[in-house]
């Protein structure tokens, strides 16, 4: 869940690891650190944002030509200098900066203090540098020879990258289930967790796969496994702009992420479409689409927001493929026992690709006999790998913590498998699935129209920036914007949000409305449209505050609702990307005009690589 950047050339490592830090601080800015190597090596690191770090840095004119640097989301020890990354080994003769948790640390820390030992962190990354320098040391070893025998000896996770003073000519990689990218340059070589840093310095990457040793020096680049047995590297090309990872003129990420939606929506379904609109193509599933529509189930695993577009998924499979379709939190579905049997469907979404959880829970599918399906966003992340086969979202690079063009993405993909599968089976006949795909390619446009009501959104943020509570509710289709929607709140702004199905408010939440609690209803019109205004009704009778979320020309609510934000019509089961977007700017506006960090927020990362 942190950053990892390395670079060994002949440039400064000072310049571009901290430049390297800013790219990456989304993933993880409670603490960060530098080791540059010289003649010697020196660490400076400190609690707070990269930019701090870069201060401390700037008081010293120390520089080299190999550095490690590391932005740190805590997960053993609070975030304070101490537990900041690179931590150091008690001798001084191994720099480690780590992403991942060593599960056993605590009974090798036991040993390694019987041993003389001394700790100054809280970390199991400290435990980790202790142990390879303790082998190092007893076993008269080599660095490489110590590196991989302490990995064997380690249960866990963790993406390493590891300096032996004695050998500082070269650096170290290493990958178990955290992901770790090289960047191949001209006499330099660059090594980080994502390819974000690297983009403006070379376009050719190596990806590593789990139990990956890399002996890393500016000309040269050994791959083996932990092994010892040589692996010939597969160099690939990056499809990724510099752009692509600049604000271009916007406040936050956050805000570019959202407005890019219709550009990134066009993308996820460019080339997969028929000229005619007559059929859907997703090459990615070439080998699986007719074991797929012979299905008896569907299951889909995801956290967080692509849970909520799972959820969505879910009602657009059933209704258009008819196979009962089953969505799981991958973090429950991995440690439940969960029945599977072969023939059964897996579909897992991450947009990383990295997702721990939902990692976990595609390679416990696969034991079990399913066919595991991927739907990702970051080409050669580790879902990719593990699957069957796959769909890439092609949304472009989500900096922002708070997912956005994520979710309509994702959506996007699963529409589309829906729609194939459908028509497949023989559910969808020609009419009805040219006309869905000709309703998914306007998605794009009514996004824009959608977006015009950033300013609308802004006024309202202004009424309920203090509010300390909302609730969400949403029916059918938009059960599940919803839930997303009162997530972007909690997310960003900390306001306390909950999405419920608006016929369970008289459940139980009925009892939270009064004159004080903003209600968000998302109700454009579909099948449950009458049902959803008797809801506003009984809201309204207890004094609530309606923000509704309509059809265009909607004048039945207008006259019932406190607060109206019109998006453009579509199908219902296309109706949660268009709706969720006043939402996402509604949340966005609050967290702004709260004072939040809006790209950064508190005790978030971006990839959750770490249970």
């Amino acid at each position: 869940m942190c950053g990892i950047i390395g670079y060994i050339g002949s440039k400064s490592a000072r310049e571009i690891v901290i430049n390297g830090l800013k790219k990456l601080e989304y993933r993880g800015y409670d603490s960060a650190g530098i080791a540059l190597v010289n003649d010697t090596t020196r660490v400076f690191k400190c609690a707070g944002r990269v930019r701090e770090l870069e201060d401390l840095v700037n008081k010293s004119d120390f520089d080299g030509t190999t550095g490690i640097g590391h932005t740190r989301w805590a997960t053993h020890g609070e975030p304070n200098e101490l537990n900041a990354h690179p931590q150091v080994s008690f001798k001084g003769n191994f720099i480690v900066v780590h992403n991942g948790i060593i599960e056993n640390y605590s009974r090798l820390k036991k040993h390694l203090e019987s041993r003389g030992v001394v700790f100054t962190s809280q970390t199991d990354t400290e435990v980790l540098a202790n142990l390879i320098e303790h082998l190092y040391l007893e076993g008269d070893l080599t660095a490489e020879q110590a590196i991989t025998l302490s990995l064997s000896r380690v249960e866990g996770a963790y993406g390493l990258l590891i300096i032996c003073t004695q050998e500082s000519d070269k650096l170290f990689a290493a990958k178990k289930g955290s992901p770790l990218v090289i960047g191949v340059g001209d006499g330099e070589n660059f090594i980080a967790s994502d390819a974000t840093p690297i983009v403006e310095y070379t376009q050719r990457v190596i990806y590593l796969n789990d139990d990956d040793l890399a002996i890393i020096k500016k000309n040269e680049l050994i791959l083996k496994s932990i092994r010892s047995e040589m692996i010939q590297p597969v160099v690939k090309e990056l499809d990724l702009k510099i752009g692509e990872i600049d604000k271009e003129g916007f406040a936050h990420f956050m805000l570019k992420e959202i407005f890019e939606q219709p550009r990134a929506i066009h993308d996820t379904f460019r080339g997969r479409l028929l000229p005619d609109y007559s059929g859907v193509m997703l090459g990615g599933l070439f080998n699986v689409l007719e074991s797929m529509a012979r299905s008896e189930r569907i299951i889909i695993i995801a956290c967080g927001t692509s849970w909520h577009a799972g959820l969505l998924g879910e009602y657009i499979f059933e209704e258009y493929t008819r196979i009962p379709v089953e969505v799981e939190y991958a973090s429950e579905f991995r440690y439940r026992n969960p029945i599977m049997k072969k023939g059964d469907v897996v579909i897992a979404i991450s947009q990383s690709g990295e997702t721990a959880d939902t990692l976990a829970a595609v390679k416990l599918a696969r034991e079990n006999g399913a066919t595991v399906i991927g739907i990702c966003n970051v080409v050669g992340s580790s879902i990719p790998r593990e699957t069957d086969a796959g769909v890439y979202t092609h949304a472009g690079p989500e900096i922002g913590v708070a997912s956005t063009k994520a979710f309509t993405t994702q959506v996007t993909v699963l529409a589309m498998m829906a729609f194939e599968i459908g028509h497949t089976r023989g559910i969808l006949s020609d009419s009805v699935y040219k006309s869905l795909i000709t309703e998914l390619v306007s998605i794009p446009d009514k996004i824009k129209k959608a977006l015009e009501v950033n300013d609308q959104t802004l006024n309202l943020a202004a009424v309920f920036q203090n509010t300390h509570n909302a609730l969400y509710l949403g029916r059918g289709y938009l059960f599940p914007v919803a839930l997303e929607g009162a997530l972007k709140l909690k997310e960003i702004s900390y306001i306390h949000a909950e999405g419920y199905p608006a016929a369970e408010m008289k459940h139980g939440p009925i009892a939270l409305i009064d004159e004080n609690m903003p209600v968000v209803v998302v109700a454009t019109k579909d099948d449950t449209y009458e049902k959803i205004i008797s809801n506003i009704q009984e809201i309204k009778a207890r004094k609530g505050i309606v923000i509704a979320i309509v059809t265009q020309g909607d004048e039945i609510i207008k006259k019932m609702a406190d607060y109206v934000i019109e998006v453009p019509e579509t199908l219902p089961a296309l109706s949660g990307l268009l709706a969720v977007i006043p939402l996402q700017l509604l949340s966005y506006h609050i967290a702004v005009l709260r004072g939040c960090n809006v790209d950064q927020p508190r005790n978030l990362a971006k990839s959750v690589t770490v249970e």
